[in-house]
């Protein structure tokens, strides 16, 4: 029974959530414990380029597991005909990558894992395994979507992200830099938990986000650096109509370019250490790791602060 009266609680409007009719979980890396779990394959395909966070429950649960390379258009380099028992998971990169995802599932049918982490607003397809995660997107510290028909029948305790979220209003009261240290707590916080559904906090949040404005905010930031930048991105790259992009990857050769726009505030993430451990130096995804720059397009930003981006590169 829930309480009446005393004080109050965040105010948070309410929208329509955008992924309905699906399972909630506590992270992506949950996401895929679970389908691993329930369609028992012996051997995954993963790609060199990806978080070390994705062999976690492939390591747990004893799979066995190969690496894949991908080209320029971060598709597959070669082909992998797949037995009865095995599976592929393919990363929608950057939200940019629907086209080539949905030919694969015409190749290999529901043995193809979707990673959608990348991908928030790309609607799965039926009978295909798919998952996507939230902190990615929005202000969330956990959360994750899961599309499957797969039923594992087992009940799951709920989380809980009270403890996970200072680092978000410490980032509105004080300022980002006052929140990294914990931002990079709840991070690793999330490594080796079970399987537990999403917080009521994290879905209410997701259910107080205007879904259109985000949309069309990370559209048109991404197109307007893309106008002026894609001369100079080693990546040809575009928008497909319907894609709604996580970040602008821009490859390039210039030295320091990164700790210039760290420098200038302008704070960029790495897409992944890891590999540089998984691959060598003469690889695409080592190249890839060490020299793409995913400027943030996100919906917290316009024209003015991606001139700032802009004119810091150039």
């Amino acid at each position: 029974m829930n309480s009446i009266g005393g004080y109050f609680s965040l105010e948070l409007p309410y929208h329509e959530e955008y992924h309905q009719n699906v399972l909630r979980f506590n992270s992506g890396r949950n996401c895929l414990e679970y389908i691993l779990l329930t369609r028992k394959y012996e051997r995954i395909y993963i790609p060199y380029y990806t978080c070390n966070a994705i062999l976690e429950p492939i390591k747990k649960l004893g799979v066995q597991y190969e690496y894949y390379h991908i080209d320029l258009s971060f598709e597959l380099l070669d082909d992998i005909p797949l037995q009865r028992d095995e599976a592929l998971l393919y990363t929608n990169y950057f939200g940019l990558k629907q086209q080539y995802a949905d030919y694969l599932i015409g190749k290999y049918g529901n043995h193809i894992i979707i990673d959608n982490t990348q991908a928030f607003f790309e609607r799965p397809k039926k009978g295909i395994d798919t998952f996507y995660t939230c902190r990615k997107f929005f202000g969330v510290s956990d959360g994750a979507y899961l599309y499957t028909s797969a039923n594992l029948n087992k009940p799951f305790a709920q989380d809980l992200s009270f403890e996970r979220m200072s680092y978000l209003m410490k980032r509105i009261d004080l300022s980002a830099e006052a929140g990294f240290e914990d931002f990079h707590k709840a991070d690793d916080g999330l490594a080796h938990q079970p399987i537990r559904k999403m917080s009521k906090l994290t879905q209410r949040i997701m259910q107080s986000i205007d879904y259109r404005r985000v949309t069309e905010q990370r559209r048109n930031n991404f197109l307007m650096l893309h106008s002026t930048l894609s001369a100079t991105n080693k990546l040809n790259i575009s928008l497909d109509k319907d894609a709604v992009p996580m970040v602008y990857p821009y490859l390039t050769d210039r030295e320091g370019l990164r700790d210039h726009l760290i420098k200038e505030k302008i704070y960029v993430a790495r897409y992944w250490p890891n590999v540089l451990e998984w691959t060598t130096a003469d690889s695409f995804e080592w190249y890839l790791t060490r020299q793409m720059i995913p400027l943030p397009i996100d919906q917290r930003y316009g024209k003015n602060e991606m001139n700032r981006i802009i004119n810091c590169i150039q």
